[in-house]
């Protein structure tokens, strides 16, 4: 008997034994209300020392306050825009367009380089729709997301931002192949994707809310980004937050959005472009610096729960 089954029987057993028939209810924690002017002054003061050039987005979801930094610039997204994907991919499953278990199978031509297991498979393999969703958004597997891409046209998730208010969030090409850019001018300039740090922000809002495609829906996105293999930024110095989250990294680029649940919840996006620190190394410079901003946006919210 696994520990989780074996604790409800304990307590089943101690519910019987004291004569009562009532469940407890699972503790809730009080809501916290940060100093927003001393974080907004540690934030910039994280970001000012920063070589290159970083935005920021957070939102408490739970009080309707929001801070940002460079909130309406652009950047160059890198793998964050998958979420973008994600969302439409899930939208056309709710519309009837598209089904989970539509099988997607795996050529060579498909397998490109980067990030992901799929261009080390053999040629000719199967999967799902739902099999690439989880693959894209868990190891940002460039196969699946071009595989998905392939699926769903490129333009439908313009469609799908645009729909939600997000007029600068767009992906703009399958992963490393430029010449299948929609959009040539801002793809050589941008690379895979765009958007700026409170669209972003404004994009897990409506994950968490159950507004992005419906409440089903969003929930189970929101549940492949919390097995992100991905916790050397935004997670580094929080060990043990539950978050749900995607990041991104090019040589100048690194990317975090994350959903964290704390006694609020809170989004927190960070977008880097410009860095001067390009190693793809554990300490690279930006992302300990997303990393420091993480660390901030918690501690200001009360730390990690119990539990």
């Amino acid at each position: 008997m696994g520990i989780v089954r074996f604790t409800a029987f304990l307590l089943t057993i101690t519910g019987c034994t004291n004569g009562s028939s009532a469940q407890t209810a699972p503790v809730r924690l009080a809501t916290v209300r940060a100093d927003t002017a001393r974080l907004r002054t540690t934030l910039d003061s994280i970001v000012s020392a920063h070589h290159g050039v970083m935005g920021y987005s957070v939102i408490d979801l739970d009080n309707n306050i929001r801070l940002n930094h460079r909130g309406d610039e652009t950047f160059s997204t890198a793998s964050l825009i998958k979420v973008s994907i994600l969302v439409t991919v899930y939208d056309l499953v709710a519309k009837g367009q598209l089904s989970l278990n539509d099988p997607l199978t795996v050529l060579k031509i498909d397998q490109v380089p980067g990030s992901g297991l799929l261009q080390y498979m053999h040629s000719g393999m199967f999967l799902t729709v739902q099999d690439a969703a989880w693959l894209m958004m868990t190891v940002s597997d460039n196969t699946a997301t071009n595989l998905l891409l392939d699926r769903i046209i490129i333009r439908r998730v313009w469609a799908k931002m645009d729909s939600l208010g997000l007029h600068n969030t767009k992906v703009h090409s399958k992963a490393f192949l430029r010449n299948s850019s929609v959009a040539m001018d801002s793809s050589v300039k941008y690379g895979l994707g765009v958007t700026t740090p409170n669209e972003m922000a404004h994009l897990f809002e409506l994950l968490a809310l159950g507004k992005a495609v419906n409440r089903s829906a969003d929930s189970t996105m929101l549940e492949m980004m919390e097995h992100n293999q991905d916790g050397e930024k935004m997670q580094r110095f929080v060990y043990g937050a539950r978050a749900a989250h995607k990041t991104g990294d090019t040589d100048k680029v690194r990317t975090e959005c994350s959903l964290f649940y704390l006694r609020n919840r809170l989004v927190v996006c960070a977008l880097s472009k410009e860095n001067v620190d390009m190693r793809y190394n554990v300490d690279n410079e930006a992302a300990i610096t997303i990393g420091r901003i993480g660390e901030a946006v918690v501690n200001a919210w009360g730390g990690i729960p119990p539990g």
